[in-house]
């Protein structure tokens, strides 16, 4: 018989940390921390098998799931000493989802699960305290009633605001016994309401009515808008937790709280976290009351008066403290941990590897290897290469003017600047447009997941530092400022006023989530100091990685930036971007209209000095880097005008009349320019391009290699599909070299080879590499001809593919192993037969995506190539792949 059902609890468990796949992250570490002596409600986790099940199953359960639920829930009531649904002793118990991968806020959750009108006079004779039974139970309806029975929470919000109106009270913590018992009248109403029935009393109905809203919402939109966003399949499903309950919210001397082992923002070794006394966990996370720090240097820090649980409750926050460095030196990482306090006793309710920025990431990492507790390699492991992105984030020039309009708490560092928005919906609808925005929200919600990741920033006004958008800012990389209780927003009128001030939706504001301040206008920013725990890391990962990292650039901007992050080169210099320059587009288009040889010639040789000097300042930057170069590859109608007026000047340039230029237009349209008249087919129509872009490279080179820097400059025959074209363009190529010597009386040192993006190429390698030095993987066009999908036309339909499971990925960003990369494989393997020492590196944007990255690494590229800002991501990337030989810790 399956075992579905694993318990833990009163120091033992049936599972333990290596069965996460099988238990879910919050299962795995339940039994581990059982088994580790710590202080955990005992309960019992169904797998995510049963997930797994429930789906391929028309939602139904496993036949001996019933039995073995039925002893997991036995063998808890035998250690609390008490009856799930007991009139007299209840036991009252959470479900909670578990998945694999964490999702923090993104699934369903219910607390205080099995009281009815019966069982909640028990809890409060029992307890002894009525208010809190009565609370307990209304939370429950909520709750039960939102997450199983699909209740707006927004109705019964409105009936507590209500009453509480009524009665002239500000909190819910001043409501009394009475007070909960007609709220829950209230509550049951709603419910009666809008489901035709009445809310149910049967406890059984009420647990499997909560198993099956937690497995239901791993398919519900936030989750799935998550784990795309994260590259979580769909496949892992969610576990199941059935925890019994205890209580923060039995009177004074009860607590809850969010903790991390050290600081997610900076990394900072110390401890860091918010606690609410009288209170359950949902409401530290929920923003409607103001947490407290747990330490006396976090209260300080952030300004607060009221008291640290360091000085409220000293030999609890002692016990929780020791339990801290417990779980750090257990997990060897940095933890996120929710606890409990029942009447002056701790109750560890999970652990978790904490969500942290990346320059928090980088410190933990960088630091437990100082400690000891990993060496450099698992430190290397412990970073997600794309989490790199955070640390481009800019922040505020410190000489700006600004005008502060109000401050909240530092949640995710960087600063953002944009157009207020308040809805999430709203937040995707402009930036899908392309505009800049802040997500601006009283508190956010697991259903605002999309506009969180569509934002440049959050501001809440409500919420503390382990708030809901904070966790999830911090884990996107988003900047965010909570908990700006200044602020008071009215979604109705779409307006947001501070001391007088009122900010509309579209006004422009920036925030700073480092400082907290929230700023009207636009403050300039300035770039990060990639140094200290980035570099120290980054130097680790260089001595582990084998391949080289090279970068996309044909500005000066762009090759500087590159060489600031660490690029070994220039992969892909593509040379028709420098010929869009508004001194020398005029000339290009003089030479495209011309009719004649003599006539084209005349207009590359005004082009030539300018196409000499871009190469020279590359060179330059590089330092004897190598550079490899692109000769041109675009369509030539790309370069002809469109408007009347440009069409004149060209006309007049060329010396010809403007009714030519048209025609010479309509000649070089092509129904389909992607499969047409560019790359090398160019250089055999019109070889004199070709020969004026070479003699420029090789003038540059002759110029530099004067001024006494080493330069060997790598020439790329782009779209060679067969050897006869590369031959034909290579004689060219040498007969500009050799006249260049003959004029310099310099030997030039240089390369010949092509771009592999062509199946045919592909597939004859072995023949092209006789006449190719080198090998570039031009993986945007190889994926395009693979397909037969235009990388400009298919976001219509992408989509839907991936809805659908044809495609996991979008095969432009994370390149299709399985086609392309197999004829990247054959191509390497014949190439190399051909040329052993042969030079193989890929220029798509695949070069900066982890997971191709990796593929590179197994195939045994010598190098990628990636945009500036994507070097730092591939040099980590490169590293993970030749470690551990398997994938990058973003996709393990």
């Amino acid at each position: 018989m399956s075992k579905w059902v694993y318990s833990f609890g009163d120091g033992k468990a049936e599972g333990r940390a290596e069965m996460k796949n099988l238990l879910g992250g919050k299962g795995a570490n339940l039994a581990e921390m059982s088994n580790l002596g710590l202080p955990v409600p005992p309960g019992f986790t169904i797998t995510t098998e049963v997930c797994t099940w429930f789906y391929d199953n028309g939602r139904q359960y496993p036949a001996e799931l019933k039995d073995q639920v039925a002893a997991g829930l036995k063998a808890v009531e035998g250690i609390i000493g008490a009856t799930f649904g007991d009139a007299g002793n209840p036991l009252l118990v959470s479900v909670r989802s578990g998945a694999r991968a964490s999702m923090p806020g993104m699934m369903d959750t219910v607390l205080n699960l099995g009281l009815n009108d019966v069982t909640v006079r028990g809890l409060a004779k029992r307890a002894g305290d009525e208010r809190f039974a009565y609370d307990s139970y209304r939370r429950f309806i909520q709750m039960y009633g939102n997450v199983v029975l699909d209740v707006d929470h927004h109705h019964f919000e409105e009936i507590l605001d209500s009453h509480k109106r009524d009665r002239g009270l500000n909190y819910d913590t001043d409501l009394e016994a009475g007070d909960w018992q007609t709220v829950i009248e209230g509550y049951k109403e709603v419910v009666q309401e809008a489901l035709g029935r009445p809310f149910p009393q049967d406890v059984q109905e009420q647990l499997w009515g909560a198993i099956g809203a937690v497995f239901g919402s791993w398919m519900n939109q936030r989750a799935i808008t998550y784990r795309k966003l994260h590259d979580i399949p769909a496949s892992w499903g969610t576990a199941v937790n059935v925890q019994a309950m205890v209580f923060g919210n039995m009177g004074d001397d009860c607590a809850t709280g969010v903790a991390f082992t050290r600081n997610p923002s900076t990394g900072e070794n110390a401890f860091y976290g918010e606690y609410l006394i009288n209170a359950q966990g949902e409401d530290v996370v929920a923003g409607i009351r103001t947490p407290q720090h747990l330490t006396v240097a976090g209260r300080q820090a952030n300004g607060s008066d009221l008291p640290a649980m360091e000085e409220s409750m000293p030999e609890v926050f002692q016990q929780l403290d020791a339990v801290r460095l417990k779980l750090e030196r257990h997990y060897r990482d940095m933890q996120d941990i929710e606890f409990t306090v029942q009447q002056k006793k701790l109750y560890m309710l999970q652990t978790r590897n904490g969500k942290r920025t990346t320059a928090a990431a980088l410190k933990i990492a960088v630091d437990m290897a100082r400690e000891g507790l990993i060496d450099e390699a698992e430190a290397v492991r412990r970073i997600e290469p794309k989490s790199l992105d955070q640390l481009l984030h800019p922040t505020l020039d410190p000489k700006a003017e600004r005008k502060i309009i109000a401050k909240g708490l530092p949640a995710s560092p960087g600063a953002a600047c944009g157009k207020v928005v308040f809805s999430a919906d709203e937040a995707e609808r402009q930036s899908q447009m392309g505009e800049a925005v802040i997500l601006c929200r009283v508190e956010t919600s697991p259903e605002d997941i999309h506009g969180m990741h569509a934002a440049a920033g959050i501001l809440t006004t409500r919420g503390g530092m382990t708030s809901h958008a904070a966790v999830v800012a911090r884990g996107m990389g988003r900047s965010c400022v909570s908990g700006a209780g200044e602020l008071r927003i009215d979604y109705k009128t779409g307006v947001m006023t501070v001391r007088g001030e009122k900010i509309a939706a579209g006004d422009v504001i920036t925030i700073d989530g480092s400082t907290g301040e929230v700023m009207l206008g636009h403050v300039p920013t300035i770039q990060p100091e990639l140094s200290g725990d980035f570099a120290t890391l980054m130097g680790w990962a260089d001595r582990f990685r084998r391949m080289k990292v090279r970068t996309n650039a044909e500005t000066p901007l762009d090759a500087r930036t590159a060489v600031k992050f660490g690029a070994e080169g220039i992969g892909l210099c593509r040379t028709e971007h420098m010929f869009f320059d508004t001194e020398r587009i005029i000339a290009v288009r003089e030479m495209i209209v011309a009719e004649t040889e003599a006539g084209r010639r005349a207009a590359l040789a005004k082009i030539a000095p300018m196409q000499r000097q871009d190469f020279v300042e590359l060179f330059r930057i590089m330092a004897g880097l190598p550079v490899t170069i692109r000769l041109l590859d675009p369509p030539l109608h790309e370069f002809l005008p469109n408007s009347e007026a440009e069409m004149d000047e060209v006309a007049k340039a060329a010396g010809t009349d403007i009714q030519r230029v048209r025609h010479r237009a309509l000649q070089l349209h092509e129904a389909n320019p992607m499969l047409g008249h560019r790359g090398c087919r160019l250089g055999i129509s019109y070889p004199e391009i070709y020969e004026m872009q070479a003699r420029a490279i090789f003038e540059a080179a002759v110029e530099v290699g004067k001024a006494g820097q080493t330069v060997i400059p790598e020439i790329m025959i782009p779209l060679v599909g067969t050897k006869k074209e590369l031959d034909i363009l290579k004689a060219v190529i040498d007969r500009v070299a050799g006249e260049v010597k003959q004029s310099s009386g310099v030997q030039i040192d240089y390369l010949v080879g092509t771009m592999i993006e062509l199946p045919r190429a592909a597939l004859r390698a072995a023949e092209i590499a006789q006449s190719a030095e080198f090998f570039s993987f031009g993986t945007n066009d190889l994926t395009q001809t693979t397909f037969g999908i235009s990388r400009d036309d298919a976001a219509s339909f992408l989509p839907d593919y991936q809805r659908a499971g044809i495609f996991e990925h979008d095969p432009f960003v994370t390149l299709d192993t399985e086609g392309v990369g197999e004829l990247v494989s054959i191509a390497a393997e014949r190439g190399r037969k051909t040329r052993p020492e042969i030079k193989l590196g890929i220029c798509g944007e695949h070069g900066g995506d982890p997971a191709s990255v990796y593929f590179c690494e197994k195939v045994g590229l010598s190098y990628v190539s990636c945009s500036p800002y994507r070097v730092p991501i591939a040099r980590l990337a490169a590293a993970q792949a030749a470690l551990m030989g398997e994938k990058p810790a973003s996709e393990a």
